[in-house]
């Protein structure tokens, strides 16, 4: 199987239809065998029941996971990622955002043995941005940037670890989302942190952004929750380090 594509969804009935739509429009364009996993976060709604009646539909390869109750993103895309079978793992937010042509960029940086992980910026030359955050999600974000840079040792090339559009090789993708631990918003910069522990190299590549005013990412309510995860990071990417010692 040449790629798995993940769907982290929560609450998107009303638009899950157009990211299927899209994801099996890519596979059938660039001639991938290819598998799209929807992974329900716990959805109160019928995101579930829609995915599975367009999978159907369209006859696409689709597979929907479901479980309640819900348990954040960074839960959603590993349990995504590690029933896939793919030799190269995207995962794309709900709401298309991004053109998923764009991923043909990361594949080829993998493929040419440029990296081993490829991960989407707004924030890089070659970005074609169609709609920006409000002002004080781009402050948040930039405050974001500062903290993971100081505190947390993300490296300055990394420009946008928090761009919901990521390629993987797939045998790197399983393995380090089975380390990682964190259910939530900042499980990027966990996956980030551990790949630079193995020695796994992260590339970046240019995308086509549209901001989806629906985002289910609350300011107010994940500040305190962003703390406590990033803390919960530092204790495991150390513990992973101390293994690797002996």
């Amino acid at each position: 199987m040449d790629i798995s594509i993940i769907i982290p969804a929560f609450e998107e009935s009303h638009k899950i239809r157009k990211d299927i739509e899209t994801a099996w429009q890519f596979l059938q364009d660039h001639s991938l065998a290819g598998e799209i996993i929807l992974v329900d976060d716990g959805s109160s709604d019928d995101t579930a029941t829609v995915a599975e009646a367009v999978g159907k539909e369209l006859a696409a390869p689709l597979r929907v996971i479901r479980y309640a109750p819900n348990r954040g993103k960074g839960h959603a895309v590993r349990t995504g990622i590690l029933q896939s079978e793919g030799d190269y793992i995207m995962f794309a937010d709900a709401g298309t955002c991004v053109p998923y042509d764009n991923a043909l960029r990361g594949l080829d940086l993998i493929r040419s043995g440029q990296c081993d992980i490829a991960n989407g910026s707004r924030r890089i030359d070659g970005c074609q941005i169609d709609s920006q955050q409000t002002a004080i999600r781009r402050f948040c974000s930039k405050s974001f940037r500062k903290v993971i840079r100081l505190f947390m040792g993300v490296p300055r090339e990394l420009t946008d670890t928090q761009c919901g559009f990521k390629v993987y090789r797939g045998n790197v993708a399983r393995q380090l989302y089975a380390l990682s631990t964190i259910d939530g918003f900042t499980f990027d910069v966990e996956i980030i942190l551990l790949a630079r522990r193995k020695g796994y190299r992260i590339r970046e590549f240019p995308v086509d952004w549209t901001c989806d005013c629906d985002s289910r990412i609350s300011i107010h309510k994940t500040s305190i929750r962003v703390l406590k995860e990033l803390l919960a990071i530092r204790r495991n990417v150390n513990r992973h380090k101390e293994a690797q010692s002996f």
